[in-house]
């Protein structure tokens, strides 16, 4: 065959698209709602200095009165127009290409991972196509519950790993030093799991993320094609707070697969809160202490849930249900312990060069100090009680460096070697 010929047969690669027709429905919907609130925000603040003048100022909380109301109203009223006639317009083209077999390119996935993490909550509440559903990927696909009985080659040990906030499950797969690295594909090499990757939208509520966890592992393991044996899970940052809820429910709801768990290590995990949002709080409540900037309040009331449940390390719904998620309040949240029965990891990462209390609570790995990341608390009834030998810090490694660090995928495949002695439930639960 001339070399002409040999080009031409050969498989021309997937298209890969940035961009669907349903990508630009959904920030097309961003854009209605962004212009909305900019809106609310002007005449917010119109409103404050009318009062200052001691003019009439609408007698309502935002809302001028008169042509200076009527003039809000008709761009309020403009923009809700507008954008719905825009989101009829393209979802009925979205329609008619229907979904089409280009495949999403991963800066597109990276860009909607990062869009959930952030305004997750408010996209399923829009219903947004942009909104990411819980899925699973096993070998670079999304797993459909209904063909999981025909896998093959797969035995009775399961890997999860959980991703955490604006992030999906790619970002496991990393490269350091022009190696790649996969603490899922090691473990799977070396220990005979067969690595399962979570994608979920890490904007909702943890406790969300959570429940629904538990229901998709309790079908995995009824349709799982062998039987499974030994469940085993590696969390990155907020990824840990949701496999700690999912076991909760899975516990209370009496399903099989929190049986079935037998190692859990968490990565830089915020067990008791992160200081970020934390001081995100804090300017919430400054900027609400003055009339003038108190319309300036709603920017920071557009993080998600899932950002707010990291103040202080949420797991189940009591800690948000019924309270205002924005206003600053001492921490009121259940302390559940860890899973009884299961050998739990911790690892924590410092930027230091060594370890001192100092740099441990203000420097940490950038994002989470070391004790919260080792479930330390100065009240010892939410101390989490981890093994002394299932305690480990690496130093100068920030955050995303857990994900790619050779000595934290070697330390895992150690830990998980390790036969499970059973863990009493030593950890006292209190509200």
């Amino acid at each position: 065959m001339a070399a002409a010929d040999r080009m031409r047969a050969r498989p021309s690669p997937p298209l890969r698209t940035h961009l669907r027709v349903a990508d630009v429905r959904g920030v097309a919907q961003l854009a209605t709602q962004a212009t909305a609130g900019v809106t609310a925000i002007t005449e917010g603040v119109h409103q404050s200095v009318l009062r200052a003048l001691g003019e009439p100022d609408g007698g309502h909380p935002g809302k001028t009165s008169g042509i200076t109301g009527l003039v809000y109203r008709s761009v309020h009223g403009v923009t809700r127009l507008v954008g719905h006639g825009l989101d009829r317009a393209l979802a009925a083209l979205e329609w008619s290409l229907g979904p089409g077999t280009i495949a999403s390119s991963s800066q597109r996935e990276s860009v909607i991972a990062a869009l959930n993490g952030v305004l997750g909550d408010r996209l399923v509440a829009i219903n947004s196509p942009l909104a990411t559903p819980m899925r699973l990927t096993l070998r670079g696909a999304t797993l459909a519950l209904d063909d999981i009985a025909a896998l093959r080659a797969v035995g009775g040990k399961v890997l999860l790993l959980v991703h955490g906030l604006c992030m999906n499950d790619a970002h496991w797969h990393t490269v350091h030093r022009g190696r790649r690295v996969d603490h899922g594909a090691t473990l799977a090499s070396a220990l005979g799991y067969t690595p399962l990757y979570l994608c979920y939208n890490s904007g909702l509520h943890t406790s969300q993320n959570g429940r629904e966890l538990s229901a998709l592992l309790e079908s995995v393991v009824a349709r799982w094609p062998v039987a499974v044996d030994d469940i085993g899970v590696v969390a990155h940052s907020m990824g840990g707070l949701v496999i700690r809820s999912a076991h909760h429910y899975g516990t209370l709801d009496g399903c099989r697969w929190p049986a079935l768990l037998r190692h859990v290590a968490f990565l830089g995990t915020p067990h008791h809160g992160a200081p970020l949002e934390r001081a995100g709080n804090r300017i919430d409540v400054i900027l609400g202490s003055t009339p003038f900037t108190a319309p300036f309040a709603a920017l920071g009331r557009v993080r998600s849930a899932g950002i707010t449940d990291l103040r202080y390390g949420h797991v189940v719904d009591d800690d948000w249900s019924g309270r205002d998620r924005f206003r600053r309040a001492p921490d009121l949240r259940h302390h559940v312990p860890l899973p009884a029965g299961v050998a739990c990891h911790a690892v924590a990462a410092t930027r230091a060069g060594r370890q001192s209390p100092v740099a441990d609570r203000l420097v940490g790995d950038g994002l989470v100090p070391v004790p919260s990341a080792l479930g330390e608390h100065a009240d010892a009834r939410r101390c989490l009680s981890f093994d002394r030998t299932s305690r480990w810090v690496t130093h100068r490694t920030n955050h995303m460096q857990l994900l790619s660090s050779r000595a934290v995928t070697r330390q895992l495949v150690t830990w998980f070697s390790e036969p499970v002695a059973r863990r009493p439930a030593t950890d006292a639960a209190s509200g």
